[in-house]
């Protein structure tokens, strides 16, 4: 297939998926189907362990010292470490070294801030073992914004950052105030804006806490150089844009590419999608790049397209 068949048909298996919520017995079970059915990525191997208290996935990808922290999607409702283990394979397998997909604490039950408390636990928690210029971080969609909201915290709490991070599609405004939430309705094959306030009324039912798990509002000085990427048919569209450029607004070294025609976190169809491919390919060679000489270098493949034609690129370098 070409590049347009393939992402015709990744928005036709989205579109089949159910809109509405149903329970979140029932949304977590269908999510941790639909993100444990594709394997890791080649060369990659996993074993469970624990981080900080918390259950995570480890994913090997050489002997690097490099250590990835990922935390994965799901609205901070549903997902899994072993959810976001596909997409963590993808980057580790590009930069070598060991990653760790986090199982932190999911609502109704644990609501915010717990989510970002695990998450700084685990980040300090590997910073006791792996040099600060060794790590990195990425997450997607709840877990591209929580990864922000991580780099945040840990500067907060004196930790230093890490080499770089990348995020996905983030969901940046619990608060739900970006344009896009109107504007792509009729493009995002995915989501609806009742979809979107079912997670956040989970995670935070108040609204002083909406806006206060929202990285967007968030001062982002002196955070690690950022990769953000979104396709440009998904509701979370301005979450990413606002993100990039709230973050270039406080001098940070921000890159930001919007996939056209893409939709929610498209990159977990690698193999399938080269528009996936060449996404992850850059995101790799962006984090190897902020690594130490000796830590490690980009595994991209030879003969690897460098970007693709649907991608928009936008860069604010520090």
């Amino acid at each position: 297939m070409n590049r347009q068949q393939q992402r015709d048909a990744v928005r036709a298996a989205l579109a089949a998926g159910p809109r509405e919520r149903g329970t979140v017995q029932q949304e977590r079970a269908g999510f941790e189907a639909f993100g444990t059915a594709r394997p890791l990525a080649p060369g990659v191997t996993a074993g469970e362990v624990t981080v900080a208290g918390r259950p995570a996935v480890r994913l090997q990808a050489g002997t690097s010292r490099t250590v990835l922290l990922y935390l994965h999607g799901g609205g901070y409702v549903v997902g899994s470490g072993r959810t976001g283990a596909r997409l963590a394979s993808a980057l580790i397998a590009r930069t070598g070294g060991t990653a760790y997909s986090l199982d932190y604490r999911l609502a109704p039950e644990h609501p915010f801030p717990a989510a970002a408390d695990d998450a700084l636990a685990a980040y300090r928690e590997l910073l006791q073992t792996t040099a600060a210029e060794d790590v990195l971080v990425a997450g997607d969609s709840a877990g591209g914004g929580l990864a922000v909201t991580t780099l945040v915290a840990a500067r907060e709490a004196g930790l230093p950052q890490p080499a770089a991070a990348a995020v996905f599609s983030p969901w940046t405004d619990l608060t739900l105030s970006g344009d896009s939430i109107r504007t792509r309705a009729a493009a995002d094959p995915l989501f609806t804006a009742a979809a979107l306030r079912w997670y956040a009324d989970h995670f935070t039912p108040e609204p002083a806490a909406a806006r206060a798990a929202s990285p967007i509002f968030a001062d982002l000085s002196g955070l690690a150089p950022l990769l953000v990427q979104v396709g440009s048919d998904e509701l979370l569209l301005d979450d990413a844009v606002r993100l990039a450029t709230r973050a270039a607004a406080d001098d940070v070294e921000v890159t930001l590419e919007v996939g056209t025609g893409l939709p929610h976190v498209y990159q977990l169809n690698f193999g399938d999608l080269d528009d996936a491919d060449d996404a992850l390919d850059r995101a790799g060679t962006f984090l190897a790049r902020k690594l130490p000489a000796t830590a490690g270098a980009s595994k991209i493949p030879a003969g690897r397209s460098g970007y693709a034609e649907a991608v928009t690129v936008l860069t604010n370098p520090a």
